[in-house]
């Protein structure tokens, strides 16, 4: 296994994921394309507990349609996004794949809020789409 390794632009911030990746996806939502500030957010889901974290984070908390929260996880310094932890799943992290120091063995299986997507992205049709959140 890979081990997933990553930090912030300023590199006061680091990490480290002793598990394999639960779902590599690509999400359209308006709220990562402002975070990211881009089009989509490339984002890597592993279990919490599997996280060990270097520096100190600064949290926003952040409102889903659905009422959940998403704490939004950055760099106080540099300002890098480095996680997403959805209220609605405790149990699992979102990482920012932009933040990982090698991104080589990615390969996003879904994307989702393709409703929201950018008029101009192209969206990929062999991938699992959803128009809004994963139902379920």
């Amino acid at each position: 296994m890979t081990k997933l390794e990553g930090h912030c632009l300023c590199g006061k911030v680091s990490y480290e994921s002793s598990s394999e990746p639960l779902a590599t996806l690509i999400c359209h939502c308006k709220n990562c394309q402002r975070q990211a500030g881009a089009a989509f957010s490339i984002n890597v889901v592993v279990p919490t507990d599997s996280l060990t974290t270097q520096g100190v984070l600064k949290t926003f908390k952040d409102s889903a349609d659905s009422g959940n929260t998403v704490d939004r996880e950055f760099c106080p310094d540099c300002g890098s996004p480095i996680f997403s932890k959805p209220s609605a799943n405790a149990g699992i992290t979102v990482i920012k794949a932009g933040t990982l120091n090698d991104t080589s063995t990615l390969t996003p299986g879904l994307q989702l809020w393709c409703d929201s997507a950018q008029n101009w992205v192209e969206l990929d049709d062999t991938l699992t789409s959803f128009p809004g959140n994963m139902p379920g």
